[in-house]
């Protein structure tokens, strides 16, 4: 039998965080989740959406990702290989004012994270309601990849990224 990866056991660990956070402390609500194997590239996606309960209107998804060299370098133990699992966040922030939010949300983001992520925010509308305002995707992909030794920040992280949530709700 061989060992879980990487990906494997921080899959689990971040899983088991959200879902007490939503089952037991009631602070969540999750709504979807998807454990994903891409075999066209033979990736690994676990994405966990969820809102607030307090604060509804700002979705967020966290999601770790472990690429196939990832993955192959860890099970075959090749000496050079680094593994690791990619970190992302995403918020879906309605926006009326695009260029004052976005810019006030992604100076909040780089204050809360230490400037350790890589930062888009992607403006769209439904036409022809666009005059109504717009949904600004907000993804954070973070610099340092993650390994079992990051197992625990995962409560410091939920934290952060509820925060985040919170702020960005405000904004």
């Amino acid at each position: 039998m061989s060992d879980p990866t990487i990906f494997e056991n921080l899959k689990v660990a971040f899983e088991n965080h959200f879902y007490n956070l939503d089952n037991l402390d009631g602070r969540i609500l999750i709504t979807g989740r998807s454990d994903l194997m891409d075999l066209a590239d033979l990736s690994r996606t676990l994405v966990v959406r969820f809102v607030r309960t307090d604060r509804t209107e700002v979705p967020v998804e966290v999601e770790l990702c472990a690429s196939a060299r990832d993955l192959a370098g860890e099970i075959l133990e090749v000496e050079e290989a680094e593994p690791g699992v990619t970190l992302r966040v995403r918020f879906d922030k309605p926006v009326t004012d695009p260029a004052k939010q976005c810019e006030r949300i992604g100076a909040m983001l780089a204050d809360l994270w230490e400037r350790d992520i890589r930062l888009t925010q992607t403006l769209s509308f439904d036409y022809p309601q666009g005059d109504k305002g717009w949904t600004n995707r907000v993804e954070a992909e973070f610099n340092t990849r993650l390994d079992e030794e990051h197992m625990g920040s995962i409560r410091e992280f939920a934290e952060s990224v509820m925060i985040a949530a919170e702020k960005m709700a405000a904004i």
